[in-house]
């Protein structure tokens, strides 16, 4: 934080700080963050009802935003909160797993590869079984009781929102952000997921502020990054979850196809964080490669092997 109190980003590979250069103040829709209490306690009975992929997906996205508001909004969590997140943490974990399979279930499905030794198939069997066990697991963790004690700590944290009324949500999601360039580190695939889950924890924060251009345009930004690097981890667990399975790229076409996806996933998502840095800091994007570390992708180990 600068000394005004107005947030200062720094990256990798860029020589100057970036800061507004007036003081940009936006109030806190304390609405917004009272519909994401209601939408998650929504959630809960679809998903108890029915574990469907969409029910599932709803219910982690709404759960990582009431989280995300929760941790970094409040000033002090309460007993309550700290219950709830606990729970809530819990049963995201669970409904994690099998939202990853669904999508890559999804990827398989519509990943298009000429006929050869069946372990398109193969593999397809295996993460539907897979699935199966995952929402045995959830519908068990998911009990009536869970559900009413869910909805319970939800209504008391909507009403202790008041507590946040003079929050900065913009001012809080650059302080988010400048977490990403404390360190001048060459971007793998741990830190490029780093990236994706900061991002996506500041995008919910920028989220809760009132309208307003700033805010709307960091959102876009940081949903762009989010999506892009999330298609690329879903592609690398994939191809990960295939090698386990089948073997390496001289043993199946498929893993040595789900390779070359995931290689070029992985440099779209470097190209995708260059020009958020770039936007942050009013910059042309410098070429991806330079952001290149050592140690390369699966992919690329697995092309030169």
């Amino acid at each position: 934080m600068a000394r005004s109190g107005i947030p200062r980003l720094h990256f990798p590979g860029f020589p100057c700080n970036f800061s507004y250069s007036q003081r940009i103040c936006m109030a806190f829709d304390a609405k917004r963050s009272r519909l994401l209490f209601q939408r998650l306690s929504r959630e809960l009975s679809k998903l108890a009802r029915r574990p469907a992929p969409e029910n599932v997906h709803k219910f982690r996205t709404h759960s990582r935003r009431v989280e995300a508001l929760l941790n970094e909004v409040l000033p002090k969590l309460s007993r309550n909160d700290r219950k709830l997140l606990k729970l809530l943490g819990r049963l995201r974990k669970k409904a994690g797993r099998v939202r990853d399979l669904d999508v890559q279930i999804s990827l398989l499905r519509n990943l298009k590869m000429p006929q050869g030794s069946g372990h398109k198939a193969q593999f397809m069997e295996a993460l539907v079984q897979d699935r199966t066990k995952r929402e045995k697991k959830l519908a068990r963790a998911f009990t009536p009781e869970t559900a009413a004690e869910l909805r319970k700590r939800l209504s008391r944290a909507a009403s202790g929102m008041v507590r946040v009324k003079d929050a900065d949500p913009l001012a809080l999601t650059l302080s988010r952000l400048a977490q990403l360039g404390r360190e001048h580190v060459p971007l793998t695939e741990r830190t490029l997921h780093q990236y994706r889950i900061i991002g996506k924890r500041a995008r919910y924060i920028a989220e809760l502020a009132d309208t307003n251009a700033h805010a709307s345009q960091v959102v876009e930004q940081l949903k762009h990054m989010q999506d892009v690097i999330g298609d690329w981890h879903d592609w690398l667990k994939l191809t990960q979850k295939a090698e386990s399975l089948l073997g390496g790229v001289r043993d199946s076409s498929l893993v040595s196809l789900l390779h070359s996806v995931t290689q070029a996933k992985f440099r779209l998502s470097l190209n995708a964080v260059a020009e958020i840095r770039a936007a942050l800091v009013g910059k042309r994007p410098e070429p991806a490669a330079a952001e290149i570390s050592s140690r390369p992708p699966v992919a690329s180990r697995a092309t030169a092997a």
